[in-house]
C-alpha cells in the first residue's frame, strides 16, 4: 500500500506536491476577505508591473497580515482588477518545509527546486502568467544545504535576476530575520524590493474584524455583534501585548466564537445537573425496592416525590432545549446554503453564465432569505422575545461583549469586572479610589488626579507620558504605595508597576542597564530594564525610586522620556513611552517636613521643593507635571492606617471565614508602640507582622481557631489579647 502513494506522489508534478494554488482557492471563496490593505496591494502590483527586479519581499512584525496581501492579490485577480500582466495570473504558494522534507540524497533538494522553477518557466513559455509566493522566505538561505550543495537562494539568483525570464516571486519574512539572513547576503537582497507592512490602528482592525464576520458566523454557526468587534480590537490592543493587530483580535473573536459554539452543542448545565440527580435518586430507588423495613419504605416515598419533581422540571426544560437547538441548526443550515449560493453566484458572474446568475440571483437567494427571516422569526416567536434579549433562553448563539470580555480575562487573569470598567469611570473615580488605600495625603492625591485627567482630557501634549511627577517627603508616607495604587486603579493590576531601585544606578555606564547593552557588548541582545518591559506591555506606572541617588548621566535618559515620550534601546528599537506614568521618588528635604513643629505650611512646602530645585538639573524639573509634597503622618492619620493594615492581614484569613476585629485599646497599643515621626508606616507594619500575624499562626497552628470565627484584638494588662467568638458571636 506504501509502494501506491510513493508511486502516487511521484506522478504528481512539483507544483502540485510543493505548491498550493492561491488564485482557484479565491475563485471558490476559500480564501477570506482583505480589506484596509489597497496601498500595500497596490505597490505589490507596481513591482510585478516591472521588467527587470520585479520581486516584492513584504517585511513586517508577524500577524500584520503579509500572507493576507498576497491573498488580497489573488482576490484581485479573480475579480480582474490587476493591470494587463496579472491578468489570469497564478499565484503558487510555495511549502519550504515540503520541499526540503524528504531530500536526504545528494542532489535530491536541488532536482525538486530547479524542477519545480522549469515547470514555473514552462508554463510561462505557454503565455501562462505565475508568480511564486515564498512565506518565510529567508528560510531559502540556507534550505538543502550540505556538503557540495548549493542552497535555495543561489539556485534561485540567476533566474531572479534575468530580465524576461518569467519568473516573479513574492516573498515574506519580519524584520528582524530580514536583518539577520536576507542583508547578509547582498546578492541576493539586491533582486527584492522592500514592502514594509506595518501594524494596523485600531479603527482599521475593527473594518477588518466587520470584513469577517460573515465568514466567522458561517464557520461557527453563531450571530456575532458588533459591539464584539469593537471591544475586542480595543482590549486585544490594550492587554495582549506579545502579538500584532490583526492577528491578536481575529483570534480573540474566533475563540469567542468557538465557546459559543461548543456551548450550543453541549447540553445546558441546568439539564445536566438535573439528569444527575434523577440518576442519584433512581440508583437509591433501585436499591431501596429490596429493602422490606418501614424505614426504607418512607424513603422510598420521599425518592419517589422526589423523581416526580425533578421530571416535573426536567421534561419541559428538555422540551424547550430541543425546540431551541432546531431552530438554531434550521437558521444555521439555512444560513450555510445562503452562502454557498453566493459563492455559485460570484463564480457564474465571473463565467459570464447568464442563466446561472438569473436563476440563483432571481429565484434560489430570494427563497433561500425567505426561508432565512421566516426561521429566525419563529425562533424568536418560539422564544417569545427579541433577538438581542437572550435571558431566558436555555441556549444563545449570540457572541457579544461579554464573550469577549471572558477570553481576555481567562488569558490575562484580570477580572472581568476590571476590563468592563471604562477608562472614563477609572479617570473620574481617580481621586476617591487612591483616598481609600492612601491615608493622609489629600492635597497630594489632588494634584496627581487633576494633572492624569488634563493629559487623558487631551489638554496636556499628546506626545508625552500620561503623567510625570515628582514625589518628595519622608519615608513611609505612602509615596510607593500611591504607585501601586494608580497602577491598580488605571492599568488593572498593581503587577503593572515597574520599580527601578536608583541607588543600583550610581555609575554612568550603568545606563545600558535601562536601555541595552550596544552593538559589541555583552548583553546586547537582551535589550534594557526598562525599554524591553514597556515595548512588550506599555500600559505601565514606573518608578524611579530614590532617584537622587543614580548617577546624572543616568538622568539624561529621562528627558528625552519626559519629553518626547519614548526611549531609543540598544539594538535602536523607538520604544513609546505614552501610555505609561512616571514617578520619581526622593527624601531630599525630609528632614525640613520632620524637624518642623509648626505643621505642614506653604512655606514649608516650597523650602522642600527648593531643595530638590537645587539638587536636581533644570531640564529635568521642566519636563516634569508636578511636584508633589507628601506631608508626615499625624497621630490620627496612623489609626487609619493600622486599620487598613489589619483589613489587609484579616484577608488572608478569608478562605477559612476567619474574621479579625480590633478594639480601640489595640489600636492605640499599636500606635504607641510602632510610632515613629521618622519612619512614617512602615515600623507599624512590622509591628503588626511581628505580633498579630505570628500569633494568630501559632494559634492555627495549634487547631485553636475553628473556622467560621471572629478574632478579636483586644489588650489585658497592657499585653495583646486575643478573643474568639463564633459567628454567632457566642464567645469560645
Amino acid at each position: 500500500m506504501s509502494g501506491y502513494h510513493a508511486n502516487q506522489q511521484e506522478t504528481k508534478s512539483n507544483l502540485e506536491s510543493f505548491t498550493q494554488e492561491l488564485v482557484s482557492q479565491a475563485a471558490v471563496g476559500k480564501i477570506d476577505p482583505v480589506l484596509n490593505r489597497d496601498a500595500e496591494i497596490s505597490r505589490v502590483i507596481r513591482i510585478l508591473a516591472r521588467r527587470t527586479k520585479n520581486n516584492p519581499v513584504l517585511i513586517g512584525p508577524p500577524g500584520v497580515g503579509k500572507t493576507a496581501i498576497v491573498e488580497g492579490l489573488a482576490l484581485r485577480v479573480v475579480r480582474g482588477d490587476v493591470t494587463s500582466n496579472l491578468k489570469d495570473c497564478k499565484i503558487f504558494s510555495l511549502d519550504m518545509g515540503l520541499l526540503v522534507a524528504g531530500a536526504v540524497y545528494r542532489g535530491q533538494f536541488e532536482d525538486r527546486l530547479k524542477g519545480l522553477m522549469k515547470e514555473l518557466k514552462d508554463l510561462t513559455e505557454k503565455g501562462q502568467r505565475c508568480v511564486l509566493f515564498i512565506d518565510e522566505v529567508h528560510l531559502v538561505l540556507g534550505a538543502g544545504k550540505t556538503d557540495g550543495a548549493m542552497d535555495a537562494a543561489n539556485i534561485m539568483k540567476p533566474e531572479l535576476s534575468r530580465a524576461g525570464s518569467g519568473l516573479r516571486v513574492i516573498g515574506a519574512t519580519t524584520l528582524d530575520e530580514y536583518r539577520r539572513f536576507i542583508e547578509k547576503d547582498s546578492a541576493f537582497e539586491r533582486r527584492f524590493q522592500k514592502v514594509l507592512i506595518n501594524e494596523p490602528s485600531v479603527d482599521d482592525t475593527i473594518s477588518i474584524l466587520r470584513g469577517l464576520k460573515e465568514k466567522l458566523e458561517s464557520h461557527h454557526g453563531v450571530h456575532i455583534k458588533d459591539g464584539a468587534l469593537v471591544i475586542a480590537a480595543q482590549l486585544a490592543d490594550r492587554y495582549i501585548q506579545d502579538r500584532y493587530q490583526p492577528d491578536k483580535s481575529i483570534d480573540l473573536v474566533d475563540e469567542a466564537c468557538a465557546k459559543v459554539r461548543v456551548q450550543l452543542d453541549s447540553q445546558p448545565e441546568v439539564i445536566d445537573q438535573l439528569e444527575r440527580k434523577k440518576m442519584r435518586l433512581e440508583v437509591e430507588q433501585t436499591a431501596l425496592k429490596k429493602e422490606k423495613d418501614s424505614l426504607s419504605k418512607q424513603r422510598l416515598e420521599v425518592i419517589d416525590q422526589e423523581l416526580s419533581k425533578v421530571d416535573n422540571e426536567l421534561i419541559p426544560l428538555k422540551e424547550k432545549y430541543q425546540s431551541e437547538k432546531s431552530r438554531i441548526d434550521e437558521i444555521q443550515s439555512l444560513q450555510q446554503k445562503l452562502d454557498n449560493l453566493k459563492v455559485k453566484l460570484e463564480i457564474a458572474e465571473r463565467n459570464k453564465d447568464l442563466a446561472m446568475v438569473a436563476d440563483l440571483q432571481y429565484f434560489a437567494i430570494p427563497s433561500c432569505k425567505e426561508k432565512l427571516a421566516a426561521a429566525i422569526i419563529r425562533k424568536e416567536r418560539n422564544l417569545g422575545m427579541d433577538v438581542d434579549d437572550q435571558k431566558d433562553s436555555l441556549l444563545t448563539e449570540t457572541v457579544g461583549t461579554g464573550e469577549i470580555y471572558d477570553i481576555v480575562s481567562s488569558a490575562t487573569g484580570i477580572p472581568v469586572t476590571k476590563l468592563s470598567r471604562s477608562d472614563r469611570d477609572k479617570i473620574l473615580n481617580l481621586e476617591d479610589a487612591l483616598k481609600k488605600r492612601i491615608v493622609g495625603q489629600d492635597a497630594a492625591l489632588k494634584a496627581i488626579s487633576d494633572a492624569i485627567i488634563r493629559s487623558r482630557a487631551g489638554i496636556s501634549r499628546p506626545e508625552q507620558p500620561l503623567g510625570s511627577f515628582l514625589f518628595l517627603g519622608p519615608t513611609g508616607v505612602g509615596k510607593t504605595e500611591v504607585s501601586k495604587a494608580l497602577a491598580y486603579e488605571l492599568f488593572d493590576d498593581e503587577r503593572h508597576m515597574v520599580r527601578i531601585d536608583m541607588s543600583e544606578y550610581l555609575e554612568a555606564h550603568s545606563v545600558a542597564r535601562l536601555i541595552g547593552s550596544p552593538p559589541g557588548y555583552v548583553g546586547h541582545e537582551e535589550g534594557g530594564q526598562l525599554t524591553e518591559v514597556i515595548r512588550r506591555n506599555p500600559y505601565n506606572v514606573i518608578l524611579f525610586d530614590e532617584v537622587e541617588k543614580a548617577h546624572p548621566q543616568v538622568l539624561n535618559v529621562l528627558l528625552q522620556l519626559l519629553d518626547e515620550g519614548r526611549l531609543t534601546d540598544g539594538q535602536g528599537r523607538v520604544v513609546n513611552f505614552r501610555n505609561t506614568i512616571i514617578i520619581m521618588t526622593s527624601n531630599l528635604g525630609a528632614e525640613l517636613l520632620i524637624n518642623e513643629s509648626n505643621g505642614f505650611s506653604s512655606e514649608l512646602i516650597n523650602a522642600v521643593k527648593q531643595a530638590a530645585r537645587t539638587y536636581f538639573r533644570p531640564e529635568l524639573l521642566n519636563r516634569i507635571d508636578e511636584l508633589i509634597v507628601f506631608k508626615p503622618l499625624s497621630k490620627d492619620d496612623l489609626y487609619k492606617v493600622a486599620s487598613l493594615q489589619l483589613q489587609r492581614i484579616a484577608s488572608r484569613f478569608k478562605d477559612k471565614d476567619i474574621e479579625v476585629e480590633t478594639t480601640r485599646n489595640s489600636l492605640d497599643l499599636f500606635i504607641r508602640e510602632s510610632y515613629d515621626p521618622v519612619y512614617g508606616a512602615r515600623p507599624m507594619r512590622r509591628y503588626l507582622e511581628r505580633t498579630v500575624v505570628t500569633d494568630i499562626g501559632k494559634m492555627l497552628i495549634r487547631e485553636e481557631i475553628p473556622e467560621h470565627s471572629v478574632i478579636v484584638v483586644d489588650v489585658k494588662d497592657g499585653l495583646l489579647f486575643y478573643k474568639i467568638k463564633s459567628k454567632t458571636a457566642q464567645a469560645i
